[in-house]
């Protein structure tokens, strides 16, 4: 717990604000144990930013449905009989019961197992066993529907949904950099969902898994027994050569990089009879891929027109604060579930453009399920690794040490493109974890998103 507090036990703007201290590069340890911490991080975070839900493939007919999280509220993902796509809380207005115990699937309505209450696609109470003679017909249905997201909207085809209704638009939410983000899945096309979402749990802080996506320090010791298994080459997996990109509320992208000149080059493997990137040759593909060690279809000259000249060259990973991770080639959207203080519940969604051949699919899937997910090679390694770290940070003498988050403080410059577009070229670095914990901070400092927004730091110029 933390030591200064108000009388009321309440966190208050100053002690949050000493928690993260951007000059220095460090980060007080107990934002990762602290139970008042978390449950402020329940409220004024996951509550009131838009949370990534599904995609529209899984719920493609009325009355499908998809069970998802918004903090620790689950929630139901379903398209109504009209069409709209609905989020509702998955709990009973009466006694509180969840409605649906499946995953996902097709239902009519909503009925309650406990009191069978009964619940219209769209959340509206259609029936009360007992209505006449039990409540004397003195029950007001139209008050107890059940609690509806404030918002709801997608990305092409990607579902958000927030609980706040003084949340911005999503489109305003996520910003030049969260859009480039969600752009990484669509660069190659149309795509849909594949079956099944890999989930397991993990005795780490979320806030732990989330920070290391943009980690490229680790990779040559965490993961040097997947490369003695010959599954990934940690030359190519720790390339120097690095971009960041800030983005408002706390999105950011850092990672590998395409230099302006291999960008032009791919351009030029993309134009006229050649414009079709699948008609590139294999030993072309291998030569120009942005990945690391694993063949990737190249992006099209014209995402270039969606995620603009310097987007279209970060091939790092994006996350969409708080917790939605776009990660390896692109294929897979990762959420790091909060489940308390000390335990995030990690579900990996897959994605494949629909234009796949059958052999492409089947490779992509094989990297895929060998990479992460319960029994990936890479989050064997990571999962150990949060785990540690979390614990770490409950000993009353360890927490008291903070973690360092120094790597390039101060060593770079933010460079804008003729385009608008700012990015940080540099080496391995800690910038957006920095900028993550800083946008945390705001989010937790503010009251309301009046305030949020007033107060959020705009993406950074200059030294950083």
């Amino acid at each position: 717990m933390l030591e200064t507090r108000g009388l009321d036990g309440s966190i208050d703007e100053d002690m949050i604000s000493a928690l993260i201290d951007g000059e220095q590069g460090t980060i007080d340890r107990r934002i990762y144990s602290d139970p008042e911490i978390y449950k402020l991080e329940l409220q004024r975070i996951f509550a009131r930013a838009w949370n990534f839900m599904c995609h529209e493939s899984q719920i493609p007919n009325p009355g499908d449905y998809f069970i998802n999280y918004i903090g620790e509220d689950q929630v139901i993902v379903v398209r109504d009989e009209n069409g709209t796509v609905q989020v509702l809380l998955n709990t009973c207005r009466h006694r509180g019961n969840a409605l649906c115990r499946a995953e996902q699937g097709n239902a009519k309505s909503f009925v309650c197992s406990y009191h069978g209450w009964n619940y219209g696609l769209d959340g509206t109470l259609l029936n009360v066993p007992g209505e006449t003679h039990f409540y004397r017909d003195r029950i007001d249905k139209a008050a107890w529907s059940l609690v509806k997201a404030a918002q709801v909207d997608h990305y092409k085809g990607f579902y958000f949904a927030t609980l706040d209704p003084s949340a911005p638009s999503l489109h305003d939410y996520l910003g030049e950099v969260g859009r480039i983000g969600m752009e990484t899945m669509t660069a190659q096309g149309e795509v849909v969902a594949v079956d099944g979402v890999q989930k397991n749990v993990i005795d780490c802080n979320w806030k732990i898994a989330v920070d290391n996506l943009f980690d490229w320090y680790h990779v040559r010791i965490s993961h040097g027994s997947a490369a003695k298994a010959g599954f990934v080459n940690l030359r190519m997996m720790m390339p120097m050569e690095q971009m960041v990109m800030l983005g408002e509320y706390g999105h950011a992208i850092g990672g590998p990089m395409l230099s302006e000149a291999h960008q032009a080059e791919i351009d030029k493997l993309s134009d006229g009879e050649r414009a079709e990137i699948n008609a590139l040759s294999d030993e072309e593909r291998a030569k120009w891929s942005p990945r690391i060690g694993e063949r990737r279809p190249l992006r099209p000259k014209a995402a270039a027109e969606a995620m603009g000249p310097v987007g279209v060259r970060a091939t790092g990973h994006p996350n969409i604060f708080p917790n939605s991770w776009i990660s390896t080639r692109a294929m897979q959207i990762s959420l790091r579930l909060p489940k308390g203080p000390f335990e995030t519940e990690v579900w990996w969604f897959t994605f494949m453009p629909k234009k796949y051949s059958e052999a492409e699919r089947r490779a992509a899937m094989k990297f895929i399920r060998l990479s992460f997910g319960p029994a990936g090679l890479l989050e064997q390694d990571d999962g150990e690794n949060w785990s540690q770290s979390t614990h770490a940070s409950q000993g009353v003498v360890g927490q008291t040490y903070p973690h360092n988050l120094q790597m390039g403080l101060g060593q770079d410059e933010v460079l804008e493109d003729p385009s608008g577009q700012k990015r940080i070229e540099t080496h391995v670095n800690e910038h957006a974890q920095r900028w993550t914990y800083k946008c945390w901070a705001e989010w937790l400092r503010a009251k309301d998103w009046d305030e949020l927004k007033k107060t959020r730091s705009p993406s950074p110029t200059g030294r950083i």
